[in-house]
């Protein structure tokens, strides 16, 4: 039934969802981190999914970097690269895996104020379908650093896309902007 305004009685307006996305930030400097040992600029599959994804949502790569697996250096490229002004998102490809030189986890999780355990857990959850119960030695991982979501994606092409298309582009403008507000 409709009242004089042609509206049905009820009221539609949510007002906690327009304050949801209010602080969203519209565009996002990116850091893209690939961890190899063995990766170059002209062989980085991973990192130009990433990078490829990143420019057709509409937001930017500020700084793209090939490391070695190595914790210290991990951790200290990410700890620099949270501290650019023109960096919004970290996101890292490499070293998740369960191999004796995949650190990425370990080198990132003491830089992080917030994990985001939502991240992983739905990663693993949209993997499942293309690679079964493999999906038990990935650990993709996420959280904020002073304010800075920070992503840490497996190596491969495939676990790159699916995290940056499926999820990060999708969520990296609202957590960065809720991660920032005072």
């Amino acid at each position: 039934m409709s009242d004089d305004h042609g509206h049905d009685g009820h009221d539609h307006h949510d007002h906690a969802h327009d304050d949801h996305h209010a602080h969203d930030l519209e565009t996002l400097g990116y850091a893209v981190v690939t961890v190899s040992s063995s990766r170059t600029h002209e062989d980085d599959p991973a990192g130009d999914a990433i990078e490829a994804a990143v420019t057709d949502a509409g937001d930017e790569v500020a700084v793209r970097e090939i490391i070695d697996d190595d914790f210290d250096g991990v951790q200290s490229t990410v700890d620099r690269l949270i501290d650019r002004d023109d960096v919004d998102c970290v996101v890292t490809t490499g070293g998740t895996g369960v191999t004796p030189d995949d650190v990425t986890v370990e080198a990132v999780a003491p830089l992080l104020d917030k994990e985001l355990p939502g991240f992983g857990e739905l990663f693993r959850s949209l993997s499942r379908d293309e690679i079964g119960t493999m999906v038990v030695g990935t650990r993709a991982t996420a959280g904020v650093a002073s304010g800075v979501p920070v992503f840490c994606l497996p190596g491969s092409e495939n676990a790159a896309r699916l995290g940056i298309e499926k999820i990060i582009t999708a969520e990296a403008g609202h957590l960065a902007g809720l991660a920032r507000r005072e």
